[in-house]
């Protein structure tokens, strides 16, 4: 068994790495198949997009506001960080609670109830009075927070054509740098106008998670999902005579996941390693950022905000990038470019000491990062057990997070045993003009430097299934669902293809009528002049 693992480790490394040629010529054109998209296939892509927007939003809260949470408990950096923390170690348990809800009883009502949930407690810890209190809301925000990825990204994946998803795939994850964007924004312009102070920052990302909900609530279920409960019908009509109850079906779901888990315990072990490296990359890169630029390089509040704020642009830029150029070089070769690209520019990202500069290190690492944080999303749903798209990927991306969740602190404590010297104004408190910092630059250096090596190794050898059609598979609510050539009856799938056909249909017979009456219009003028 294990000189079969290390062969098929090898062949991933030398044979797999970009899709073969006759697979990408097959594929229609990026905007040809994007000009095909309906209005549902937009709405929902965008809904979860919007989900994953308002993750970020929730989650930087906290990291934006870690000086005035220090100030407002009378704590130190590594006390607040404590909750960041917590929040990364309490994800799992939501991913595997919402995941499993998704999987069994679809995408629509489990994603709104999510929302919901996190609304509730981002509100609740704009409310909190002690320390304590902070750190149970965001206990708890934590385990709502954990449910979020996996159904966004089922949510506006699943429905779409496979040419399109690896530029949807970046768009997708790129909406948690909007949403720390958008969290930025809100600190640099909000906050400081009202006495509410941080509070506020939590409170209007309350709103904007419960707004995300209702938008979700006004679109159907997911077309995939409801294909996948019509095909798991008729089969059991044909089989048994009679549909299965909800119970027997539950049953079934839970007999199949554990089914899944014996078959496939070493790819649910790689995808945990794949996303432990992903998670401390990203983290180790932005939950302390603004602090790093503060307290280590002696900027205010203000340029720290905008710093981030810049990041944020690179990383948008370079996960669309990254996702659109991983159709054409593959998932894993893309996220190998963009973590060498990550490494490159570590030297930029601490050295510098003037504020272009660093913004500089800022645009060009996060590039780097949320560019192969790009490829993420459809690289899981593709390598995926296919009945199982929202509790697999969201459940490894969370347990990679609960692993990685000490960042900031390593990060802190680090800082506190490695120091620096910065030159600040002369004063009372300062005489000589200069002080000692923690030095955090080195710090993120190093650990930047040794998670892409550990993300280039795991990468280089894992799996990849470029252009998997997991829309085609069978539900896991049935018997025998979970396998993974359980694929649905072709005459499901050809009556999917015969109402998106007519549907097309419909919409050229509109717009030909359209311009038909546009033209007779136009002839009924002249004729009147």
């Amino acid at each position: 068994m294990a000189s079969e693992a290390l062969s098929q480790l090898w062949y991933n490394a030398t044979h797999n790495l970009v899709p073969k040629r006759e697979r990408t010529e097959k594929q229609k054109p990026l905007l040809v198949s994007l000009s095909e998209l309906n209005l549902r296939q937009w709405a929902e892509f965008w809904t979860g997009w919007l989900a994953w927007s308002c993750d970020a939003i929730d989650f930087f809260s906290v990291s934006l506001s870690v000086t005035n949470l220090a100030t407002q408990f009378g704590r130190d950096t590594t006390d607040i960080t404590q909750a960041i923390t917590l929040t990364l170690l309490f994800r799992s348990v939501g991913a595997v609670l919402f995941g499993i809800i998704s999987d069994r009883y679809g995408r629509k009502y489990p994603l709104i109830l999510n929302l919901l949930v996190v609304s509730v407690l981002e509100l609740g810890a704009g409310f909190v009075q002690t320390y304590a209190q902070f750190l149970a809301v965001r206990s708890l925000f934590g385990i709502g927070m954990g449910g979020i990825w996996g159904l966004a990204a089922s949510t506006a994946l699943e429905n779409l054509p496979v040419e399109t998803r690896g530029l949807a795939s970046g768009v997708l994850q790129q909406g948690y740098a909007v949403g720390y964007l958008i969290a930025a924004v809100i600190n640099l312009t909000l906050v400081p106008e009202q006495s509410h102070s941080w509070r506020a920052l939590f409170w209007c990302a309350a709103g904007i998670s419960a707004f995300a909900a209702c938008i979700r609530l006004c679109l159907p279920e997911s077309k995939i999902f409801l294909q996948a409960r019509e095909d798991a019908k008729h089969r059991e009509e044909e089989r048994l005579g009679h549909k299965n109850s909800g119970v027997k079906k539950t049953q079934i779901f839970f007999r199949e996941t554990g089914k899944m888990l014996k078959h496939h315990w070493m790819l649910c072990i790689y995808a945990v390693l794949l996303m432990t490296g992903f998670n401390f990359l990203s983290h180790g890169s932005q939950d302390l950022f603004p602090t790093y630029i503060q307290t280590s390089k002696g900027f205010s509040a203000h340029d720290a905000t905008v710093m981030t704020i810049i990041g944020n642009c690179g990383a948008i830029a370079g996960g669309a990038i990254a996702g659109w150029g991983s159709q054409y070089l593959g998932r894993r070769l893309t996220i190998i470019v963009f973590v060498l690209i990550t490494a490159a520019f570590i030297p930029l990202w601490i050295l510098p000491s003037s504020f272009g500069g660093l913004a500089a290190g800022a645009f060009c690492i996060q590039f780097g990062v949320q560019g192969a944080w790009g490829v993420v999303p459809i690289q899981l749903a593709e390598m995926s057990p296919p009945a199982f798209r929202a509790t697999f990927p969201g459940v490894a991306y969370q347990v990679g997070n609960m692993v990685s969740s000490a960042s900031a602190q390593i990060e802190s404590t680090g800082g506190e045993h490695l120091k620096t010297t910065i030159s600040v104004p002369v004063s009372s408190t300062n005489p000589t003009g200069e002080k000692v910092v923690p030095d955090y630059a080195t710090v993120q250096g190093i650990l930047i430097g040794c998670v892409a090596a550990f993300l280039l190794i795991v990468t280089l050898f894992g799996p990849e299934k470029h252009g998997y059609e997991f829309e085609k598979h069978r539900a896991a609510f049935e018997e025998g669902g979970g396998d993974d050539e359980a694929m649905m009856d072709d005459n499901v799938l050809e009556g999917r293809r015969r109402t998106d056909g007519d549907r097309a249909n419909a919409e050229d017979r509109l717009s030909a009528d359209g311009a038909s009456s546009d033209e007779k219009g136009r002839e009924e003028m002249v004729e009147r002049v």
